[in-house]
């Protein structure tokens, strides 16, 4: 069967929670595609983390190295990118994403934050995994940002690791299949045409026939929606380009605060430039992932899980940049250093020590080996990261850092490792309706590859707005 009332492109949480809520929601029975080019959950195996989780690798070991892998297991699949970094759903509508914004109510958008929340409950999320910040505790916190000049955001969360994920998009998948969606993993969408009233998508596979489609290809499918947008003639905007390191340090550093809550969000504005910086993604004894792009280009990440630990605290220190006329197009840049960096790193990410880095010298196996903090991703080029990420960028980062150690002591010592790049891959933003329909009619868009958010939690309530309006129940 060939013909299909709904095909979603993507089968991250924008394109998975959709799907449930096309099931679960629609009072009729819907023939329901939910295609992804990359695999299953139980498929998406990553070497490097097969061989970490046996043996924990030894403190000298380097010979662990990305194998390039034709799809990248961590960037692609069912479940999308979060699955396997750390499995970290924010609890606020204005983290994540703007859904207060994109719903024009806070107390809406509260409320579907927390539909989504009892939907991850429901196929497997442990009650136990939600951390609450205390309000006292969450004071102290936010009294020593203040004397960084940053803002905490305090932020309830749930924290399932990765391992813990992996099941719960399992159970999901089991769902789903049950319920007779069909799951096309390993298919590659290559275009999209309006034919006969329907609209005909084109695969690798093969042709399927849709009446109507969602558009969700997460953070790995922002150059496939941009560029295929322009080609059908989507209207899109330019939207901004987080790019930075990843910093790496041992726990105790950040133990004070991560013991309070687990991912904080701590978001400022540099004196020279007036950029906002801010962490993301921080992952308590946690492990630093390479990520492997479709054009061959590589970044950073970060995980964390339930029943498996280093010694070490990593998180993202990201720029926000916004490019205007008459040059706009933050993918293409983006992209640049990413293949720069590439080129540079001899095919891996680059590796640095902050000290290295303030006094314009790269860094070596040697000088990291005397370091106290032994690096947990050893798929890594050691090297100067100032040769790949623009000045502006580099500069805001070493001010964010010695900020920061207000809130982290220690954590701009010189022996605090960076790997870069690290760039969030947002690129444009889809112009939609409130219910997240595009200017060509029955084509719907959510997520992050399409603009709409930044983050697990944002990005399935955007499939589930998407979803209501399919069903016509927005």
């Amino acid at each position: 069967m060939n013909d299909f009332d709904v095909a979603i492109v993507g089968a991250g949480p924008a394109g998975l929670f959709a799907a449930i809520e096309l099931v679960k929601t629609g009072s009729g029975k819907l023939n329901i595609a939910l295609i992804d080019k990359g695999f299953k959950v139980e498929k998406r195996i990553c070497p490097i983390t097969v061989k970490r989780e046996k043996s924990l690798v030894s403190n000298n070991d380097r010979s662990i190295n990305c194998q390039a892998c034709p799809i990248c297991h961590i960037m692609y699949g069912i479940g999308g990118a979060g699955t396997l970094s750390s499995g970290i759903i924010n609890l606020r509508p204005d983290v994540g994403g703007d859904l207060d914004k994109l719903l024009g109510d806070w107390m809406k958008a509260e409320e579907l934050i927390n539909y989504i929340d009892k939907l991850f409950m429901e196929f497997g999320a442990p009650e136990d995994s939600l951390i609450v910040p205390n309000d006292k505790k969450s004071r102290i916190i936010e009294r020593l940002a203040a004397k960084a000049g940053a803002k905490y955001i305090p932020t309830p969360q749930r924290v399932l690791g990765t391992d813990v994920m992996v099941k719960v998009i399992s159970n999901i998948t089991g769902f789903l299949e049950k319920n007779e969606v069909k799951i096309m993993e390993g298919t590659d969408v290559k275009d999209l045409k309006k034919e006969n009233g329907q609209i005909k998508l084109i695969t690798d596979k093969g042709e399927i026939f849709a009446k109507k489609v969602l558009l969700a290809p997460g953070r790995g499918g922002a150059r496939w929606f941009h560029d295929l947008a322009q080609k059908i003639g989507i209207d899109i905007e330019p939207g901004p380009l987080d790019i930075g390191v990843r910093v790496e340090i041992p726990y105790y550093i950040t133990e004070h605060i991560t013991s309070i809550n687990h991912d904080p969000k701590i978001v400022m504005y540099t004196k020279f430039y007036d950029d906002k910086v801010r962490t993301f993604c921080t992952n308590p004894h946690g492990f630093v992932l390479k990520e492997y792009y479709d054009d061959g280009t590589v970044g950073v990440n970060g995980e964390t899980y339930k029943n498996l630990k280093s010694k070490n605290t990593n998180f993202a220190l990201l720029v926000t940049l916004k490019l205007t006329d008459p040059y706009s197009d933050v993918l293409e840049f983006g992209k640049s250093i990413a293949k720069m960096a590439t080129k540079v790193g001899m095919g891996k990410p680059i590796v640095q020590r902050v000290g290295d880095l303030e006094k314009g010298r790269r860094s070596t196996w040697e000088r990291i080996g005397r370091s106290v903090i032994t690096p947990t991703l050893k798929s890594v080029t050691p090297g100067d990261i100032s040769l790949i990420l623009p000045y502006r960028v580099v500069s805001n980062i070493l001010e964010a850092l010695s900020r920061l150690e207000e809130v982290y002591p220690g954590v701009s010592s010189p022996q605090t490792l960076l790997y870069a790049p690290e760039i969030k891959y947002y690129g444009v933003k889809a112009k939609v309706t409130p219910s997240l329909e595009t200017n060509i009619d029955n084509i719907y868009v959510a997520g992050d590859g399409a603009g709409l958010s930044r983050g697990i939690n944002v990005a399935a309530s955007t499939g589930v707005i998407a979803a209501r309006a399919i069903l016509g129940i927005l």
